[in-house]
């Protein structure tokens, strides 16, 4: 056989081959992510709001929209891992229910905020979990507003 046959011979059986190991990483799709590091990590678990420690509590003394307060302090905080309907010149599907629902969670209540990773968005605003309440009956307001279908 001349060498140019050998080669695609070659390449024909590879490829043959290649298909055929595919094929079943298809069938069995759990198999591909079995050696891929990041997926294997486990999901953090979620604390219970009462055994959250909070970094402080401030008053909230205006409501911007679903997910953005301003504290007594005029600091802002936006919810983080949450996103509702803005609220502005052209008022998105539901804005101003989200608005009415986190006032009805947090206006001019003290709430305890609590830092993750990030301490500001780019719009210099905090990044925080908010509680509002204490002890068992502590609620978080980024969960509370997912749950009643005000987020997501």
């Amino acid at each position: 056989m001349k060498p140019r046959k050998i080669a695609n011979l070659l390449f024909i059986i590879f490829n043959f081959l290649l298909v055929v190991y595919l094929a079943e990483k298809v069938q069995n799709p759990k198999n591909i992510y079995e050696n891929i590091p990041l997926l294997k990590k486990e999901i953090p678990t979620v604390l219970p709001a009462s055994d959250v420690k909070s970094e402080n509590t401030s008053l909230v003394t205006r409501v911007i929209d679903g997910d953005t307060i301003e504290l007594s302090d005029g600091g802002k905080v936006r919810y983080i891992g949450i996103d509702t309907p803005e609220v502005g010149s052209k008022n998105e599907c539901f804005a101003l229910e989200a608005k009415k629902k986190n006032e009805e969670l947090v206006l001019g209540k003290n709430v305890s905020l609590e830092k993750d990773i990030s301490e500001t968005d780019k719009y210099q605003r905090l990044l925080r979990y908010v509680y509002i309440g204490e002890g068992e009956n502590k609620i978080m307001v980024n969960e509370a507003l997912v749950k009643e279908g005000f987020a997501n």
